[in-house]
């Protein structure tokens, strides 16, 4: 199987004075949605600093901000307040979004989004089309990525013929075709069947490794988001504060057997017993 070549997994640069920034930063990011007949404080004073090839997991109740705070950061919605860094620039100016830092960002949705025409491969190197890329660039992109993510021999298909854990992988492998410094996932198995959902978080564990991938993972499931993080985010019922945050400590790669160890079932239960003490929303 083919890996990244060092092109493609450089450091996060250095400021003048020698300090790397975090790979991603958030800094008093508030978020409000107002019209005339309704008020909304969806997120209060966000603070979050992730290090380069870091697995963040963030869990919350539904309604708490998770998609909001996966939108801002994908430079999809602007905050209200504060500051988003990606690698030590600002994400958001205002209400303008810098492009050229969007431009490192790589997002994965619940729902695949391929577009039926296509086939696998002319879906994952879309966005390279997009960005002008010539043609032998893509191809050789897209069979890169099509094996990483475990679809060689599947270029050719179309979305139609593919399962629901297929369309996920190629839409994982779109996310990745840029080199992204970040990858943004909301969670992207939230409609698979338990099997499959247990057998993408394995494969997702090794895509990212392979990938040197900084992510940042929203789910409503505590035992993925203890399963693939190096640390989950709890948040609390709307406005969305960062109200606890674990430390994930067991070493890579994980084996799904680890799901049943003492160790393993007592951080999921901290963390489902700090939800189920939550107020209701």
């Amino acid at each position: 199987m083919s890996t990244p070549d060092t092109e493609t997994t450089r450091a996060v640069p250095a400021t003048s004075d020698g300090h790397v920034p975090p790979k991603l930063e958030l800094v008093g990011v508030d978020k409000e949605f107002r019209t005339r007949r309704a008020y909304t404080h969806a997120l209060a004073d966000i603070n979050l600093s992730i290090s380069d090839g870091e697995f963040v997991s963030v869990i919350g109740r539904s309604g708490c901000g998770k998609t909001t705070l996966l939108r801002m950061l994908a430079g999809l919605l602007a905050p209200t307040t504060g500051q988003i860094l990606i690698e030590g620039r600002s994400l958001w100016n205002g209400t303008r979004v810098d492009t050229s830092v969007v431009s490192q960002l790589g997002v994965v949705f619940q729902e695949a989004n391929l577009f039926p025409w296509y086939s696998v491969a002319d879906n994952i190197a879309l966005p390279l089309k997009l960005r002008g890329d010539p043609k032998t660039t893509r191809h050789h992109r897209a069979h890169e990525l099509a094996e990483l993510v475990g679809l060689a021999g599947y270029e050719k298909a179309y979305p139609r013929e593919l399962s629901g854990g297929m369309r996920q992988r190629v839409a994982i492998a779109r996310a990745l075709s840029t080199h992204p410094t970040l990858l943004l996932m909301d969670e992207p198995f939230g409609a698979l069947d338990a099997l499959t959902r247990e057998r993408m978080n394995l494969e997702l564990q090794r895509i990212t490794q392979a990938a040197h991938a900084t992510v940042v993972f929203i789910t409503h499931d505590i035992t993925e988001a203890v399963f693939l993080g190096d640390r989950v985010i709890q948040l609390t019922p709307r406005p969305g504060r960062i109200a606890d945050t674990q430390t994930i400590p067991f070493p890579r790669p994980r084996h799904i057997d680890l799901q049943t160890e003492p160790a393993f079932g007592a951080i999921a239960r901290h963390l489902r017993h700090a939800l189920d003490g939550q107020d209701q929303p």
